[in-house]
């Protein structure tokens, strides 16, 4: 997602049914649609981003119905009431696996600004901390944002500057950056993706692969098998690229799971050879009723394949 529409704007635009039939035969259609085989050995829990749950209520009631439509973990945000979440978190059985920066947007990395940049870094830090007292393994990272005023070269220099000043937390907090892929014009090819990790020198930071996000410039199976063991976490999202083009860029997205452009199959396979064996979260509008989280972690269910 990008600063002209958060996350929380996202999963209010609404979620639409698209017939599959609509962009290719039936047969190809039959094939998209397919549940994808269980690889030998896959093993991917099922989580859903605490941002697109919309059902009301606290902490507590939300983790409920969550852990209710059977999913077994769910992505925090960051600069929550810690102890709220862990008491939800108990007394549900939830897992917290990753937390999402809740500031990265309004003060990114790549800002010209040094007190920008310094009040990003400052809560960067601030969801390393989050993550280590949820057990989280990981934080979700948007690492800067390229634009008129700033230049790729500039947002790529800026960004790994100060992601180094938070590398030592993170190692000794033993939690790892992991970047995310989202349409902030950066980091647009996995070639790319993969020299910006690598050139951190240190097993704390990794990739969070949004398979979503990459159906407007590429294809996640692509992506997912040149990233390989970088990839922390996976976010299963949807996009047709059909409601795109007929009916605006951000309509591609007003569409379920399952019934959108992604090649689930070819996704899973890919998934499989690389080797992958952690979570796969939901970052999915519908989840505003405990039977819209239920189907949600149905659809999900049919393409992890389990």
């Amino acid at each position: 997602m990008n600063d002209a529409m958060n996350r929380r704007e996202f999963v209010q635009t609404g979620v639409g049914a698209l017939a599959l039939t609509a962009l290719a035969p039936g047969a190809l259609a039959a094939d998209r649609q397919a549940t994808a085989a269980a690889g030998p050995g896959r093993n991917i829990k099922k989580g859903i981003m605490w941002a697109t749950v919309g059902v009301k209520g606290s902490v507590l009631e939300k983790m409920k119905a969550i852990k209710e439509a059977g999913f077994e973990g769910t992505e925090m945000m960051s600069h929550m009431d810690q102890e709220e979440v862990l008491r939800a978190r108990d007394e549900t059985g939830l897992i917290i696996p990753s937390v999402c920066g809740r500031d990265h947007w309004d003060q990114p990395l790549s800002d010209p600004d040094p007190k920008v940049r310094a009040e990003g870094l400052e809560a960067l830090k601030q969801t390393l901390r989050d993550a280590k007292r949820y057990g989280a393994s990981s934080v979700l990272l948007v690492p800067g944002v390229v634009s008129k005023e700033v230049s790729y070269a500039d947002a790529y220099k800026r960004s790994q500057a100060e992601i180094r000043k938070a590398v030592p937390l993170a190692e000794e907090l033993g939690v790892k950056i992991a970047i995310e892929n989202v349409w902030n014009h950066f980091l647009l090819s996995p070639l790319e993706a993969v020299r910006y990790v690598d050139e951190f020198k240190s097993p704390a930071v990794g990739w969070h692969f949004d398979v979503g996000n990459i159906l407007i410039y590429g294809w996640p199976e692509q992506w997912i098998r040149i990233l390989g063991s970088r990839i922390q976490k996976l976010h299963i999202k949807e996009f047709s690229r059909k409601k795109c083009n007929d009916e605006g860029l951000w309509k591609g997205f007003d569409v379920k799971l399952l019934e959108g452009d992604n090649d689930w199959p070819a996704v899973m396979k890919a998934v499989d050879e690389v080797g992958y064996h952690g979570w796969a979260m939901t970052e999915q509008g519908g989840g505003d009723s405990p039977e819209g989280l239920k189907d949600l972690r149905e659809r999900l269910e049919k393409i992890l394949g389990s």
